[in-house]
């Protein structure tokens, strides 16, 4: 994206159903479009927005990851902005922050498929052991003689 200065580059976390050749606004006096920025107060209710600062000046910190979003629900008398966050949970915030109007892209991430066990441990998962390969003290189901499910009945971890 060029800024003010043609020879100035900025990047910035692309909405879904935006494509490279198309004209985004960064500004107070923005359009309600997909993919321009504004502040939330010049945002209609009901709409998505991600990459949305928790205080004004300080940068996008909430809705950042690919198909995350923050439903806007109602704007107070007190200059202040519910809006409702993917988890679910509801929170205030400021009417000057700023948010960029859709849904982060690359919705298709979940359905990605990792070829080994290294790709999901650079993204912090950690292995999964089952209870039956364990010993018996690690956990109820473990122990025994081959695959057997041990002397008791099942129980959860």
């Amino acid at each position: 994206m060029l800024g003010i200065n043609e020879k100035e580059k900025r990047y910035f976390l692309a909405p879904s159903l935006v494509s490279v050749a198309d004209l985004v606004q960064v500004d107070r006096s923005a359009e309600i479009k997909l993919g321009n920025r504004l502040e939330l107060k010049n945002i209609p209710i009901g709409m998505s927005v991600f990459n949305v600062e928790a205080k004004p000046g300080l940068g996008g910190k909430l809705a950042k990851a690919s198909g995350t979003f923050i439903k806007i629900l109602q704007k107070t008398a007190k200059n202040e902005v519910l809006v409702k966050l993917s988890s679910g949970k509801k929170m205030l915030l400021a009417n000057k922050v700023t948010g960029t109007l859709g849904i982060a892209s690359y919705l298709l991430i979940e359905k990605k498929k990792f070829k080994k066990a290294g790709q999901l441990r650079c993204l912090g998962r950690r292995p999964t052991v089952r209870g039956v390969a364990m010993n018996p003290i690690d956990h109820p189901h473990g122990g025994g003689e081959g695959k057997t499910s041990g002397g008791r009945p099942s129980v959860t971890p």
